[in-house]
């Protein structure tokens, strides 16, 4: 079942009091409330950028040249202003370009429902069993899943997983898609405990075994522990090939979302 409109923009709202301003950190890093932006801030490879604003035409250039210091002046190497399409001022965008960040490609914020998500079947495609990810081993062949599905290498990504698993083990949810030994497609779930919503993250698949179903396996699969868990809602930051498989799951469209990304100048 799809949510209706109405509904979506209450979920909208809810979505960035809980996720954006009421953000909460990982246990190696903290949020901070500063001005009118809550950013993210994180040592080594953690994760460090703006989460959310409340700017104008009149505050917006002096907030982001604030950023901009504070990030440069902790010696971040790069920081992300995650920029939704509602966001004001509507010139946001153009103010961060001004300021010399370059926007990645945009993707598309949705939203399910985890009571009816959670009756989607999960019988595996045949020759596929699934792996829960619980350690290092784990977290590897899920890297060999994300360079072979996306063409890239995140040491990043590898050490936020390590130190969740490690750390923090009840606010992840990693698992594989294993056709015999060989890893052919990896997702994970984060969350919040008391949050109603529960974050879907790298949902990827090797292009030889696309269009078998192992996607939406993945979907349903992580589905089923957010119902155990009481969870309400699972969101996405969907690509252009996600989208339309989530929006044929029940995914409704909350919005578009650029990560727009800073990086020092070598001096």
């Amino acid at each position: 079942m799809t949510i209706d409109l109405d509904e979506l923009m209450k979920v909208r709202a809810h979505f960035d009091a809980d996720v954006r301003e009421g953000a909460q950190a990982d246990a190696r890093a903290h949020v901070e409330r500063a001005g009118g932006v809550v950013r993210h801030v994180a040592p080594a490879l953690g994760w460090n950028g703006v989460l959310w604003s409340d700017l104008d035409e009149g505050t917006a250039d002096a907030e982001i040249a604030a950023q901009v210091a504070f990030f440069a002046g902790r010696g971040c190497p790069e920081f992300e202003w995650k920029l939704y399409d509602y966001d004001r001022p509507a010139d946001l965008g153009d103010r961060l370009r001004a300021a010399g960040f370059v926007p990645e490609p945009p993707e598309t914020l949705m939203v399910g429902l985890v009571s009816e998500l959670a009756k989607l079947p999960v019988e595996p495609p045949e020759g596929i069993t699934l792996r829960v990810v619980t350690d290092e081993a784990g977290v590897d062949l899920m890297m060999r899943v994300h360079a072979g599905a996306f063409g890239t290498e995140r040491p990043r990504i590898r050490e936020q997983l390590l130190g969740k698993l490690r750390e923090e083990p009840d606010t992840i949810a990693a698992v594989l898609a294993m056709a015999g030994d060989t890893p052919v497609s990896a997702a994970r779930m984060e969350m919040r405990p008391g949050l109603a919503f529960a974050g879907l993250w790298g949902g990827g698949t090797i292009p030889e075994w696309r269009g078998r179903g192992i996607y939406r396996l993945l979907v349903a699969h992580r589905a089923r522990l957010a119902a155990e868990l009481g969870i309400a809602y699972l969101q996405v930051d969907a690509s252009d090939d996600s989208r339309p498989i989530l929006e044929r799951l029940g995914f409704g469209v909350l919005g578009v979302t650029v990560p727009y990304m800073w990086t020092a100048v070598a001096s």
